[in-house]
C-alpha cells in the first residue's frame, strides 16, 4: 500500500471555491463520464441532495459530481452552479430530450464562523468547477473546510478550527481516495496514540476537555450544546462497483470517522460519506472498503492539521506553535 494524489484517479477532477472573509466555501468532485455512486448517512442532522436517487433500487446508475459545501441547508444552492457547468460540458443522464447532470451533495453548518449571511451559492459552485483539475488538492482552510470547526459541545467559544483533508492510497493498480470536510461536534484524535489533535478547549485554551467523557459524565444535563456540526466526505476509486457495492464501501468508510472523531454520528452531526467508482478495474469490494476507511481516517487528520486559524477559531498549527 502506498500514497498517491486523489486527483490522479483517471476521470476525476477536484476543485474548491471559498470566501475567506465570510468563512465559507464549497468543494466539488467531478466525473464528467459518470461514476457509480453509493452513500451512507449516519449523523442525526444531515443536509443532503440526491441520496434517494443513489439507492440501488432506483433507476440512475451514475452521478457526475458530488458537492460538499458550507452554509447549512442554504449551501445546497451550490449544486446549481455545478449542474450548469456540467450541462455546458455535455455531461449528464440522457433523457432523450436533454442531458441532466446528476449532482449529489451534502452540507455542513458553518454559519457560526465568519459572516452567516454569505453562503455557498450557484456562482460559488460554478467557480469551484472552473478551479477543478488534477494534481495536488489544496487542504485545510479551503473549499468546504473554510468555515469548518470542531469540538463544539461546550459552545463555539471553546471550539477549534476544522478543515478539509484529502488522502489517496494504492494497492497495485487499485486507487482509493477520500476528501473530507471536518466539522464535528466532538474531538479529533490521532488513532495511533488517541491524543486529541483538535477539539473542545478548556478554560486555559491550551488543553482539552475530552468531549466524549464529558458527555457521559454530564449525562444530558449540559444544555449549551451547539448543534451546528457535520463531517462530510467523498470516497473515490478506480474500481468497478455496483451501486450496492458502492454503498457498502461508503458504509465501511465511516470506520475512518469512528477512529478519529470522539464522539461521532451524534444527533447533532449529519455525518455523510459518498462513494464514486469510475470502473477502470475489477477489485474486491472488501479491499476497496478497507482502503476507504484508511483514506478517510487520514483525510480527517490532515483536515485539522492543515487548517489555519480563521474568524477567531484557533487551529491545530497555532495551538502547537507551528
Amino acid at each position: 500500500m502506498e500514497a498517491d494524489r486523489i486527483a490522479n484517479i483517471p476521470g476525476i477532477k477536484i476543485g474548491h471555491a471559498q470566501d475567506l472573509k465570510a468563512a465559507t466555501g464549497c468543494t466539488v468532485v467531478i466525473c464528467e463520464q459518470g461514476a457509480v455512486a453509493g452513500v451512507d448517512v449516519r449523523g442525526g442532522a444531515p443536509g443532503t441532495r440526491e441520496t434517494d436517487l443513489i439507492n440501488p433500487v432506483n433507476l440512475v446508475e451514475k452521478i457526475h459530481a458530488v458537492v460538499l459545501a458550507g452554509g447549512s441547508a442554504f449551501g445546497l444552492d451550490a449544486a446549481a452552479g455545478v449542474m450548469q457547468y456540467l450541462e455546458e460540458k455535455g455531461a449528464g443522464f440522457d433523457t432523450g430530450i436533454a442531458r441532466v447532470p446528476i449532482v449529489a451533495g451534502a452540507v455542513l453548518f458553518d454559519l457560526n464562523c465568519g459572516d452567516h449571511r454569505i453562503r455557498p451559492d450557484k456562482a460559488m459552485g460554478y467557480q469551484a468547477c472552473l478551479a477543478a483539475g488534477g494534481g495536488k488538492v489544496d487542504e485545510g482552510t479551503v473549499g468546504a473546510g473554510t468555515g469548518a470547526t470542531v469540538g463544539k459541545y461546550f459552545g463555539a467559544e471553546y471550539a477549534m478550527k476544522g478543515g478539509l483533508g484529502a488522502c489517496c492510497l494504492k494497492s497495485g493498480d487499485l486507487m482509493v481516495g477520500a476528501v473530507v470536510a471536518v466539522n464535528c461536534l466532538g474531538d479529533v484524535v490521532d488513532p495511533l496514540d488517541r491524543i486529541i489533535l483538535a477539539g473542545a478547549l478548556d478554560e486555559d485554551r491550551k488543553s482539552f476537555r475530552h468531549t466524549e467523557e464529558a458527555i457521559l459524565e454530564l449525562n444530558g444535563k449540559f444544555s449549551n450544546v451547539f448543534a451546528g456540526n457535520t463531517t462530510i466526505g467523498v470516497v473515490v476509486t478506480n474500481a468497478g462497483l455496483t451501486k450496492a457495492q458502492a454503498g457498502k464501501v461508503a458504509s465501511m468508510a465511516h470506520n475512518g470517522y469512528a477512529k478519529t472523531i470522539r464522539p461521532v454520528h451524534t444527533m447533532f452531526d449529519g455525518d455523510t460519506i459518498f462513494t464514486m467508482a469510475t470502473g477502470q478495474l475489477i477489485a474486491d469490494v472488501n479491499v476497496v472498503g478497507i482502503l476507504a476507511g484508511r483514506a478517510v481516517e487520514q483525510a480527517v487528520i490532515r483536515g485539522v492539521r492543515q487548517a489555519s486559524s480563521l474568524a477567531g477559531y484557533i487551529s491545530y498549527g497555532e495551538l502547537e506553535g507551528k
